[in-house]
């Protein structure tokens, strides 16, 4: 007779068969909504979202939650007191793997609730976690958790953020490069976006290339026409999500 599952590997399957159904998940979105749901019944909380921020511009895409009654203050009051919200600051610093943090390492749900950030924008979920991925500089790319009840995380719940975070970063990618339109360019010009990829200058790209300065720019705005953006930024974000 084949012994029960222990509590650990119950839970260890159930986070399998999340994975699973969202690698299945074929729907437009970056962030599968059965990701989304799926993360949201192992860790109980209100309401679990993803979304991309580009900080210089204030620009936010790729936003998505599961269903919740409240909406959060208006994006103003959060560019106003973002200063305040720790963990977000955290998040926007360069990383190279996945990221798992909660509001809780950088704040108290008391302290939180006297501060502008969560009276004006946050309210009324004092309690946050955050799975960032990896993502160019100035950027951010997370799933956050978030709860009306003021208590931390638990070290269990945590855990399966960790664990479940390269997960997550490998099924964004497949799903950001399976929403790329094929756009064909020459070798050189892959070549310079590589190297704005990995946060070349102009200059520096010249350097490596062994090409003027002015030859690079050319290259670049080639690419831009190719791909229809109009910065470096948009450019890698299209051809190396990865590295966006």
């Amino acid at each position: 007779m084949t012994p029960p599952f222990t509590t650990a590997e119950t839970h260890l399957r159930r986070m399998a068969d999340v994975l699973n159904e969202a690698r299945q998940d074929l729907a437009e979105g970056v962030a599968p909504m059965s990701l989304l749901l799926g993360l949201q019944r192992l860790v109980p909380c209100e309401c679990v979202g993803f979304s991309e921020l580009d900080v210089p511009t204030r620009t936010g895409w790729n936003e998505r939650c599961t269903p919740y009654d409240e909406d959060q203050g208006p994006m103003e009051a959060y560019w106003r007191w973002r200063h305040q919200h720790l963990q977000c600051e955290q998040v926007s610093r360069p990383h190279d793997t996945p990221e798992t943090t909660q509001m809780a390492d950088f704040v108290s749900a008391y302290r939180l609730r006297n501060l502008p950030i969560y009276t004006e924008f946050l309210r009324p979920c004092p309690t946050i976690a955050d799975v960032a991925l990896p993502t160019a500089p100035g950027r951010t790319r997370v799933f956050q958790l978030f709860r009306t009840d003021g208590q931390p995380f638990k070290d269990h719940e945590m855990t399966t953020l960790r664990l479940l975070a390269p997960h997550l970063y490998e099924i964004y990618l497949a799903a950001a490069r399976r929403r790329r339109t094929p756009v064909r360019l020459t070798d050189r010009e892959l070549d310079v976006l590589r190297c704005v990829a990995l946060g070349m200058t102009t200059p520096q790209i010249a350097e490596q290339l062994c090409v003027a300065p002015s030859t690079v720019r050319k290259h670049l705005e080639n690419a831009f026409g190719r791909l229809g953006v109009s910065s470096r930024t948009a450019a890698v974000a299209r051809v190396f999500p990865e590295y966006a």
